[in-house]
């Protein structure tokens, strides 16, 4: 096979897999893990847990020593000192220092410690945060996931309706061959039939939406070869109905992490206090410096040329009095690791500071702190009462979506009878068409009612399930 045959073939055969991997209808549990792989705030959570993380690096370092060094390199134009030989002179001179120093907290108020399981009580409540935030995805998509089912039941029942008045129509023209019926009798049931191809082709476009709503929340754009995994479900009576909404919300303060998350922030704000009250401590800190410096100036040394040089005279026979001078010449610097190490200076010790007065900063830092504990605590209460409102108003929903299911499946099995009983008598002749109509449109409304009646128990089912603790699932 030649090469660009060969590539072809295999592009040809990417696309075929590309093609199947996304027209493969997705389950629901792929569908909540997508979603929560994808979901823009839980990468947001995702980011604050990894800023987090990096906080707690930050509190770690408070309890390792600063190291710092530094090096200058100057010139000095006009008159000015060498550093290092210390004379003024009027020249351009340069050198080189070098220096380090370290500082050390050895207490601090314990600060660094407090500072430190602060961090670890963020990167906690920044987990319990991610996974409340998946936790509403989960049961987002569930919905999402639900709504496709039902309006997939509902255009199956609109479409059986649909397959049912095809069949009337045919027995009311096999009726009207035979005297019995009337052309207008046709009329009336033509006239149903239109109307369900109407109640048919919003089916489908509520089906369509429905799909396109739960791919947007998985970030697929490929909205024509999106689906999910048809399923018949059944609607059992949940066993969550026979525990107290009491039981339930005692069982949800253990496992919601929203109040996980709301008890973080009270230990949070307790170790802001203790951080605060560090701030009030005097701080002792040990330090270290080194510093050293290098001058590329010439010298000026002694010749081995000596001259005597007159200094004076005897006053009593004028002699004049000499001195032997050595002559000067200039000579390049010491060397640059001989100064390095001859110029070298150390300086280390304890360093005290006691906090006195600080325009009340301080002060009022820690009153701030303690204002915000108690704003933690009434968060932490106001989350109890709004979830044991939650989730009575969901036992009561529950409870009476089952309720509600039950009496639509028993207003679905009467109309039917209804029906059937109707069918009998329109063959006999002895009802009219606009009665049969009138029976057979109850059936219809029925049976999307008990539909209806049954996704939102299901739904409301799930979601007390869903406060209890239980995975959701279907």
């Amino acid at each position: 096979m030649k090469p660009i045959q060969f590539f072809l073939s295999l592009l040809q055969l990417l696309s075929v897999v590309q093609v199947y991997s996304q027209t493969r209808p997705m389950t629901l549990m792929e569908c909540v893990l997508m979603a929560v792989e994808k979901n823009i705030s839980v990468k947001q959570s995702e980011l604050s847990l990894d800023d987090a993380e990096l906080n707690k690096k930050d509190a770690k370092g408070n309890f390792y020593p600063s190291v710092n060094a530094q090096a200058n390199h100057t010139w000095n134009i006009g008159l000015n000192q060498d550093i290092t030989r210390g004379i003024l002179e009027n020249r351009t001179t340069q050198y080189t220092s070098f220096g380090a120093n370290l500082n050390l907290d050895i207490f601090k108020g314990l600060r660094n410690l407090n500072q430190l399981q602060r961090a670890n009580l963020n990167i906690l409540a920044s987990e319990y945060q991610l996974e409340d935030m998946k936790d509403d995805v989960r049961l987002m998509v569930a919905n999402a996931y639900l709504q496709i089912l039902f309006n997939i039941e509902i255009l199956e029942v609109q479409m059986t309706q649909r397959d049912i008045t095809q069949k009337d129509a045919e027995r009311t023209q096999s009726m009207i061959g035979a005297g019995t019926k009337v052309k207008y009798d046709l009329l009336e049931i033509e006239a149903t039939m239109a109307t369900q191809e109407q109640s048919i082709i919003q089916a489908e476009n509520n089906l369509r939406l429905s799909k396109i709503n739960l791919a947007q929340m998985l970030l697929i754009t490929d909205y024509d070869n999106f689906d999910v995994v048809t399923m018949d479900i059944e609607a059992p009576f949940g066993q969550i109905l026979f525990q107290k909404p009491k039981d339930i919300f005692e069982k949800a303060l253990t496992n919601r992490n929203d109040i996980k998350l709301s008890m973080t922030n009270i230990a949070i704000a307790e170790k802001d206090i203790a951080l605060a009250k560090g701030a009030l401590q005097p701080t002792i800190t040990a330090f270290y410096g080194y510093n050293t410096r290098v001058s590329y100036a010439d010298r000026i040394t002694g010749n081995e040329v000596f001259n005597d040089v007159p200094i004076g005279f005897v006053s009593s026979s004028k002699e004049t009095v000499l001195r032997t001078v050595e002559g000067n010449k200039l000579i390049g610097p010491v060397s640059f690791g001989e100064q390095f190490d001859t110029n070298a200076g150390h300086n280390m010790g304890l360093r005290l500071s006691i906090p006195i007065f600080n325009g009340n900063a301080v002060q009022n830092s820690l009153q701030r702190s303690k204002v915000n504990f108690l704003r933690s605590q009434n968060q932490l209460e106001q989350e109890k009462l709004t979830l044991e409102n939650t989730i009575n108003q969901a036992y009561n929903n529950a409870e009476g979506a089952y309720k509600f299911y039950e009496a639509a499946q028993k207003t679905e099995f009467v109309r039917k009878k209804a029906y059937e009983d109707a069918v009998n008598r329109f063959e006999a002749g002895v009802m009219n068409t606009f009665d049969f109509n009138q029976i057979k449109q109850r059936y219809e409304a029925a049976a999307s009612d008990t539909v209806r009646a049954k996704f939102d128990y299901i739904f409301k089912l799930k979601v007390l399930e869903f406060y209890f603790g239980i995975t959701i699932t279907l």
